[in-house]
Formats: C-alpha cells, sequence, structure tokens
C-alpha cells in the first residue's frame, strides 16, 4: 500500500549519462541476486528510451544478467507491455484505439473538401489539437464555457472554434460508434487504472519511473503514485537543484494562478511536473551513482548561469569566473550549411581514431543529418540515424509518388522518364539493361515538346519505336488511373498494381518496401478512404503527406560507435563526444508551430501549454546535451535563402563566457578537404587536328559556323557532339522552322502550290492538340497573316510566268576541292529559262551588311551546286536569290530580301565561291587551328560555349 509521507524522488544531474548512472544505480542495490533485478520494472518515456536503457545496462553489467521490465508508457500497446499489473477481475477491458490513419482519413471528411491535400493537412492540425485537449484532459463542457466567454477573439477564430466546439462535442460519439477510442484518451485510462491500481494494491519488487518529463495529467498521476509506493522511486533526468539553480529563480519561474509562466526555460516543465507530484524541489534528491560519459559539474553550473530567465540574466554581470567557465566546449561556424556538414563529418570520422571513443550529432535539421549521412559513407561509415527518414524520400515511398506523378500529369514526359528510370523498375541484373536500353532510346524521342497525353499520345509519338514496345505493357496501367475522381482506397489500390506490374516484389523489399506495404494496405481496408474522393490535383500532394507521416527506421547493424540523434532520440543518451548541429534560430529551436483551430488566448483560458512550451522543451534538449565529455557546436552563418541568426541558445553561451573557443582546425580542414585549389582559366581553345581527321564534306549551313566560330564546327563536326532538345521543352524556333517547312513542302509536292490551299495547311498546323493553347493564341494569328503573303506572292509570281521546279530538294557538288552539300527549300523556273533559288526563313532573315561581309553563304552556295547541275533532274543557271521571311518587318508578317540585290549578274556566285574557298583552304584542306569565337559577332549560338569554357578566357587580356 503507498505510504502518502514517502516521496522518492531522485534526479541525474545533466553532466552525467542519465541511463548509464541509473542502470549502475539500480545493478548497485537491486542486483545482487541472480533475480533481483527481474523482479522490478522500470517506467519510461518511450521507446527510444527502452532501447538507451537496455544497452546501458549492458555497458555496466560487464557480463549477463536478466533485466527489469522495461515499460514505456508513451507505447500505443501500454496495457500488453505492463501485462499482469492491469489485469483484474471485473474489470472491463478497454476499447481499441482507433488506427491512426483511419482517425486522419475520418477528420478530413469532417474538415471538408473531401480527399483534397488541403483537408488532410487541416485534419492533421486538427488531430494535434484533439490531442493536446485529450492529454490536458480537458472537459468538452469547459472548451464550450470558454468559447461563450471569449468574445474579443477575430471572425477566422469564432469559426475555427464553433466548428472545434462541434468536433469535440460529436467526435467521441462516432468512435463509439465503430467501438474505438483515440489513442490519448486509451493511454489516459490506463495510466489513470494503473495509478489507482497500484494505490491500494502496489507490484511486488521495485518500481521506477525514469526519464519522464511530461506534465501531462494522467502521466504525473501514474508518476506520483510511484514515488510513493514502498518501493518506488522517480528518478528526473537534469533537474537543477538548489545548489546550481537559486531558490528565487526558480520560484520564479511560475507558473502563477493562470497557468502562466517561464514556458522558453528549460526547467519550466520540470517545475510543473514537480507542481503535479505534489514534491517541493528540496525533497528531490541527487542520485549518487555515476556510469561514465561525465563532464564537469562546473560546467553545468555555468550552463544553468547561462539559461537563467530574463528577469535574472543580470547576475551574468557579478558572476565569478570560475561560474562563466564552459570547459570542453568548442564551437565551429562554417559558411553555409554544406560546409557544416562536412565539418560535422570530419569531427565524427576523428572520433573513431580512438579506440573506444563514441560519437554522435543530435539536431534537430533532418536535412542536416542526411547530409552528415552521406557524407560519412565517403569513409565506408554507415551511422547509426535512430531518427530514420520519412517514407516518401525511400525509394519505396518515391515509387509510389512516382505512380501518382505520372497517372495526375496524362504520362507526360518528365514524370513517365523519372518513373520508368527508377532502380526498382526494369527487373534486376541482365533485365535490368535491357530495359535501361530501351528508356534511353525513348528518352531521346522524347526531347522536344510534350506529345498528347496518355498512352493513345505515346502511340502516336512512339509509332513502331521496338523500345515502345517493351515500355508499353508496364506503364499501361497507370492510364486513365486519375482521369476522373476516384475513391482513395481505389486509387491507392490502383497505385499497389502498378508498383507490381512495374517493379514486382522489389517494390516490397526492405523496411521501407515493407511499410509502404503496410500503409497501401491499410488505406485499402479503411472504411472512410471507400468515401474520399481523390482528384488529379490533389493526388500527389495528398499521398506524399500521407506517407510524410510514416518514418523508416534503419534495424540495427550501423556503426557501432557513430550515431545522428534527433532530439527525442538523444534523451537519456550520451556519447563521449557529442555534436550539436544546426544552433541557428529557427532551427534549434524552431518555430512554435501554429495552432489553427485555437487561439492563444483560449489556450491560456483553458490552462493548455503554450506554443512557446516546445522552445522550453528545446532548451532542456540543449542543456542536457551539453553535458557530455566533449562538446562540439555548429552553425552555418547562412542557408539556402539568407544569412542567418545564431540561436537564443548559442548566444547565451557566448554571453556568458566571453565567447566559445572556436575550434580553427576543424574550419581550416573543413575547407580545404575538397578545395581543388587556385583556380586557373583555360586559354582559348583552338585545336588543330591533323588532315586525316578535317572532313572533306559540308554542308552549306555549317559554312557560316565555321568562318564565325571554328570550335564550334569542329565540335559539331569532327567530335560529332550535338545539343539535345529538353524534355517537354516549349516549341522553340527551331520546332516552329521545321513545322512550317513541313507545311510549305506538302504544299508545293502535293498541291502544286495552290494559293488557295495553302491557309488551310497552316491552320491544321495550328489545329494539333500537341501545341500549346498560348501558343496557338499568340503564334497563329501571326504565322497565319505570313501565309498569305506567301499565297499572294505566289499569285504574283504565276502571273509574271514564273513556275516551281522543285521542294526540299537535296544536292552536292565539289568546290575548292571539297564536297559542298545542301538541301534547297525551293527552286523555280523562271520565264527566261533561268532558276530563282528560295529559303524560307521564319525568322529574320541574313542582314545585308553580313553578306557584304562575306557570311550568309547559304543561297551562294546553292545557286553554286545549281550551277554545276548538283540537283537532280533541275538544270539551268541560278539567276534570283530570295529569302521569304515570315518575321514581323514594317508592321506586317512577310518579307522579300535578295542579297544580290547590289551586286552584278554573276558577281553573287562568285563571292560566294571566294569566300567559301577561302576558308574551306584554311580549315579543311588547309591546317589552321579551330579558333573559338573568331568572329563572335556572326556566332549568335551558344550551344558550345561550355565546352569552350567561355566565361574563363572570353574577354580576359
Amino acid at each position: 500500500m503507498s505510504d502518502p509521507q514517502r516521496v522518492a524522488v531522485f534526479t541525474i544531474p545533466a553532466h552525467r549519462s542519465f541511463a548509464d548512472a541509473l542502470a549502475s544505480g539500480l545493478i548497485a542495490r537491486f542486483g545482487r541476486g541472480p533475480l533481483g533485478l527481474a523482479e522490478g520494472r522500470i517506467l519510461l518515456p518511450n521507446n527510444r528510451a527502452v532501447r538507451a536503457v537496455t544497452e546501458a545496462f549492458v555497458r555496466q553489467s560487464g557480463s549477463g544478467l536478466l533485466l527489469p521490465r522495461l515499460i514505456p508508457i508513451g507505447d500505443p500497446e501500454l496495457d500488453e507491455r505492463v501485462g499482469g499489473a492491469l489485469d483484474s477481475i471485473g474489470q472491463d477491458p478497454l476499447p481499441p484505439a482507433i488506427d491512426p490513419t483511419e482517425r486522419l482519413l475520418r477528420l478530413a471528411s469532417i474538415v471538408g473538401n473531401e480527399g483534397s491535400a488541403e483537408s488532410l493537412r487541416l485534419a492533421a492540425d486538427l488531430a494535434r489539437t484533439l490531442d493536446a485537449l485529450l492529454i490536458e484532459e480537458i472537459d468538452p463542457r469547459k472548451l464550450q464555457n470558454v468559447v461563450k466567454e471569449t468574445s474579443d477573439l477575430a471572425r477566422h477564430w469564432e469559426k475555427s472554434l464553433e466548428k472545434l466546439q462541434l468536433i469535440y462535442e460529436v467526435w467521441p460519439q462516432l468512435l463509439a460508434e465503430s467501438g474505438a477510442i483515440d489513442l490519448a484518451e486509451r493511454r489516459n485510462r490506463l495510466l489513470h487504472r494503473l495509478a489507482d491500481r497500484w494505490k491500494d494494491k502496489p507490484p511486488a519488487g521495485f518500481t521506477i519511473a525514469a526519464g519522464i518529463t511530461t506534465a501531462a495529467p494522467a502521466v504525473a498521476a501514474l508518476v506520483r503514485r510511484v514515488a510513493r509506493m514502498p518501493e518506488g522511486m522517480v528518478v528526473l533526468p537534469g533537474l537543477w537543484l538548489s545548489s546550481v539553480f537559486p531558490d528565487e529563480e526558480w520560484d520564479g519561474l511560475g507558473p502563477d494562478e493562470e497557468g502562466r509562466g517561464e514556458a522558453t526555460h528549460p526547467q519550466f516543465h520540470l517545475k510543473l511536473l514537480l507542481d503535479r507530484l505534489g514534491v517541493a524541489r528540496g525533497e528531490v534528491r541527487q542520485w549518487r551513482w555515476s556510469g561514465g560519459f561525465s563532464s564537469s559539474p562546473a560546467r553545468g553550473r555555468s550552463v544553468a548561469n547561462a539559461m537563467a530567465a530574463p528577469d535574472y540574466s543580470h547576475k551574468w554581470e557579478t558572476l565569478k569566473p570560475a561560474e562563466r567557465r564552459l570547459s570542453g566546449i568548442r564551437l565551429a561556424e562554417l559558411t553555409d550549411a554544406a560546409a557544416e556538414a562536412q565539418a560535422i563529418a570530419l569531427a565524427l570520422r576523428e572520433a573513431i581514431e580512438t579506440p573506444g571513443k563514441t560519437a554522435a550529432l543530435v539536431t534537430p535539421d533532418r536535412q542536416l543529418a542526411t547530409r552528415v549521412s552521406a557524407l560519412l559513407e565517403r569513409w565506408t561509415i554507415a551511422a547509426d540515424d535512430s531518427a530514420g527518414r520519412p517514407l516518401s524520400s525511400t525509394p519505396a515511398g518515391t515509387l509510389l509518388l512516382g505512380i501518382a506523378s505520372a497517372a495526375a500529369e496524362q504520362l507526360a514526359p518528365v514524370a513517365l522518364l523519372s518513373l520508368i528510370k527508377h532502380p526498382f523498375v526494369g527487373g534486376e541484373g541482365d533485365e535490368r539493361l535491357v530495359w535501361l536500353e530501351a528508356v534511353r532510346a525513348l528518352d531521346l524521342k522524347l526531347r522536344g515538346p510534350r506529345p498528347a497525353a496518355g498512352i493513345a499520345g505515346l502511340d502516336q509519338h512512339f509509332g513502331t519505336l521496338p523500345s515502345w514496345k517493351t515500355v508499353r505493357p508496364r506503364v499501361e496501367r497507370i492510364e486513365g488511373m486519375l482521369d476522373k475522381a476516384a475513391p482513395l482506397a481505389e486509387f491507392v489500390r490502383s497505385i499497389g498494381e502498378a508498383a507490381q506490374a512495374l517493379a514486382g516484389d522489389a517494390a516490397w523489399r526492405g523496411p521501407a518496401g515493407r511499410k509502404a506495404a503496410e500503409v497501401i494496405a491499410d488505406l485499402q481496408s479503411s472504411p472512410t478512404a471507400d468515401s474520399l474522393m481523390v482528384t488529379a490535383e490533389d493526388a500527389l500532394p495528398l499521398l506524399r503527406q500521407v506517407l510524410d507521416a510514416h518514418a523508416v527506421r534503419p534495424p540495427y547493424g550501423g556503426h557501432p560507435r557513430i550515431f545522428i540523434w534527433g532530439l527525442l532520440e538523444a534523451r537519456l543518451q550520451r556519447a563521449d563526444l557529442i555534436v550539436l548541429g544546426g544552433l541557428n534560430e529557427g532551427v534549434w529551436p524552431a518555430l512554435a508551430a501554429p495552432d489553427p483551430w485555437l487561439p492563444p488566448k483560449v489556450r491560456a483560458t483553458l490552462q493548455m501549454p503554450t506554443l512557446d512550451a516546445r522552445i522550453g522543451l528545446a532548451a532542456h534538449d540543449f542543456a542536457s546535451a551539453l553535458g557530455a565529455p566533449e562538446v562540439l557546436i555548429t552553425r552555418a552563418r547562412r542557408d539556402a535563402k539568407s544569412p542567418t541568426i545564431a540561436s537564443r541558445f548559442l548566444l547565451r553561451l557566448g554571453a556568458i563566457s566571453g565567447g566559445l573557443p572556436h575550434d580553427i582546425r576543424l574550419e581550416r580542414l573543413t575547407k580545404i578537404l575538397d578545395d581543388p585549389g587556385p583556380a586557373r582559366p583555360v586559354d582559348r581553345p583552338a585545336p588543330s587536328p591533323p588532315a586525316d581527321q578535317r572532313p572533306d564534306r559540308i554542308h552549306v549551313t555549317a559554312v557560316d559556323r565555321l568562318k564565325a566560330d571554328p570550335f564550334a564546327f569542329y565540335a559539331q563536326a569532327i567530335l560529332r557532339l550535338g545539343k539535345k532538345d529538353p524534355l517537354d521543352d516549349d516549341h522553340t524556333a527551331r520546332w516552329k522552322g521545321i513545322a512550317v517547312h513541313k507545311v510549305l513542302q506538302d504544299w508545293q509536292q502535293h498541291d502544286n502550290c495552290d494559293p488557295d490551299k495553302l491557309r488551310p495547311r497552316a491552320e491544321r498546323l495550328l489545329g494539333d492538340q500537341a501545341i500549346h493553347p498560348m501558343l496557338r493564341a499568340l503564334w497563329g494569328p501571326r504565322l497565319l497573316e505570313a501565309i498569305d503573303w506567301i499565297a499572294a506572292r505566289e499569285r504574283a509570281n504565276q502571273v509574271d510566268g514564273r513556275r516551281p521546279l522543285a521542294a526540299e530538294l537535296k544536292g552536292e557538288t565539289p568546290l575548292a576541292g571539297i564536297i559542298v552539300e545542301g538541301r534547297v527549300d525551293r527552286i523555280d523556273r523562271l520565264p527566261n529559262g533561268s532558276l530563282a533559288i528560295v529559303d524560307y526563313k521564319t525568322g529574320q532573315p541574313p542582314s545585308q551588311k553580313a553578306v557584304s561581309e562575306g557570311f550568309a553563304l547559304q543561297l551562294g552556295l546553292l545557286g553554286l551546286i545549281g550551277r554545276a547541275g548538283g540537283f537532280e533532274g533541275v538544270s539551268g543557271d541560278p539567276e534570283a536569290f530570295e529569302y521569304w521571311s515570315l518575321a514581323r518587318y514594317r508592321g506586317k508578317f512577310g518579307r522579300l530580301m535578295c542579297p544580290d540585290k547590289e551586286m552584278q549578274r554573276g558577281e553573287f556566285l562568285e563571292r560566294a565561291f571566294r569566300n567559301f574557298a577561302a576558308v574551306a583552304g584554311d580549315y579543311l584542306a588547309g591546317s589552321q587551328p579551330f579558333t573559338a569565337r573568331l568572329n563572335p559577332a556572326y556566332a549568335p549560338y551558344g550551344d558550345y560555349d561550355q565546352l569552350m569554357r567561355l566565361e574563363e578566357w572570353y574577354g580576359r587580356k
């Protein structure tokens, strides 16, 4: 039977390892007999604490022993973990807790906007608010009274509270209909039932409540009972006694009669817990055992002084040097987050050079933790990251998200290729290699504008391409998945089937695969998921939210001495070296998350924890971690967006100590580890290949490139390098040119240049479903006006007796010892029997200045081919040379430009021959180096700028 007069409450100071000190003391006190420890039990806050204490018993025992029963009071199956302590004749079993996923979906259906990602996000916020009310055991009637008494709230808060009040009152009835209760409510009942049972009939053996810091009423009631049991003890982590933290400051923490206090102080939540236990701080004794991993008690006093409440920070002016000293703590400030991760990885790597030394990174920044973990792999170190990572960022999760994305975007190129390139898709071994070859072929084919949507659009785009026949059977299951709104259960069932078709059993292997399968199964079996409708717009964000809510933790087997812990995982654990990473404001401590359902004023009236309470918990975690033997604090001066502000905790340490010592060596080592040395810019490239590698054939369109930018010609014609169009690209000028040339070619070949049939062909081009509506609206009127100009010109030509001979005709002829080849857009027969060479331009034609300076040789070279009879079936002497431009000129679309208008007959072709012979003699038949950007004014294209490293030498003296 409990003794109300007996109180056994202890604390293990932060400069000792809590788990090791606890295990050492319990072994010394109860471990003399072989069954001494096995007869007791230890109540711990969570499963992670169970793991930490188990490992501490192993370290402290030095040999085998029978452990006490370790019970996490935060476990969903608390009654099973406690076992016989809850079995009592006459007590009815409690209803089961509602499945978390089912609960979230039901709340989403209540919130509104069924199936939308926004409703799921609001439901998650609502679930947290309901849990906060349940944990604090707020009666619904109390909430109703507070809402009525609070009359000065903004209208949006009034609407929110009205809805919350209705949900809070109706929700238990909805749960009762399904025979379940909330997990928080079930845990409250279990804890109260256990406390009541232990009041009259405490269990045999010792009972320890260790490491518990929450002051929730149900938890506090059980811990209060344990503290007064005959063989019960409560062991608190890092409580500052009067020798460290004066009574005046302790009393100043609050809370006052209205429940307000210094919620951001690291000791506030412990004071609140002691108040609910009915224990004065003077009754708390210090645990006298230590288990290693200890630092100086003087450092603990200095940390307590540094974390003083604002009303007492003036004492810093009178503190003695010994009360300011923070020996064993050093600081590394890095330029950015990447450098910070590098510095931490180096510090952890260096730690394991000392035999037996352990090191851990403690940070709330999961991105920083992921970076450090990746950098450690440089030395083949697999860090034990107990916080895990979201299911959405694992290969199994990205596969499911890739399927949802491809379905929502109707198999658009980027989404489709991202999916079929996934490492799980396509099989394994040789089968995977065959699959990747097919995917590469599709990748090349999908370059440029997006094809029509769905399988039908891809069938039309790929035609009979063999690679598409390989890939199509696996992706066709995605077709139509989100053509219309579908129930969530049906949607995830389709995703599961598609994942099986794409990846087979690989989709469900490993911890992440099994977790993904569980999520899919839970959603399929959820009754609520049958009524929640999912649309294409919400499919991807909704699925991502669901997957983000599930963490995948790696199994045991990481490095035995290197750890990565979040703040929750780090509690009760200790290492020789603790690296506290991400000490920037907004990261540690994190910004207080707003509550969209309960306004701060109502929370204060209900005496609920304020939104700043998490800052106090983060401060306690920080102060506790500073008790490690060796501490390294890191921060980045800049994040991805802007300069950062050092954490308030770090600023306090710097203020009281006069500045923490910087780890200059680590900062310098971080800079030089991957430092490539001083920049050495290259000179202008001018490769000079031997004669046998220089081409003896050239296309008419490449001559200007050879003359203006010889290096670009070298890269294209000799190295055979070409620029690939981006995936899902806009309709570029090149695409427009090809499309218009095709229209004009078909018009001449099939309609014999009938002016009345040209515009309908252009309209059919614009009606193609693959053309974006914006392009159709902006480009269409301009194109049609230019097309009408061509039709009008054709009518005039017919009147003059000029008739078309050929379109898109290839030809070649030797010139100056080089074969010149080209394709002419159009050749006309003039009334006098001579030829007219026509080149269509969707853009501006070359300027007369370019022609005068020896560029724009295309028409002249085509004329030389024609004069030499290089076009099969066409004979005659070229006399007219014309550019038909569809670009805007003097307010209208359509223009005729004749580059030879200022020259005598035959002079245009002779000039073209001289210019070509000169450039061909220098570069093709000669030995001149292919110098980059020789005439930049006539080298407008930058396809090879990166290859020639233009920015390193251009403009440099």
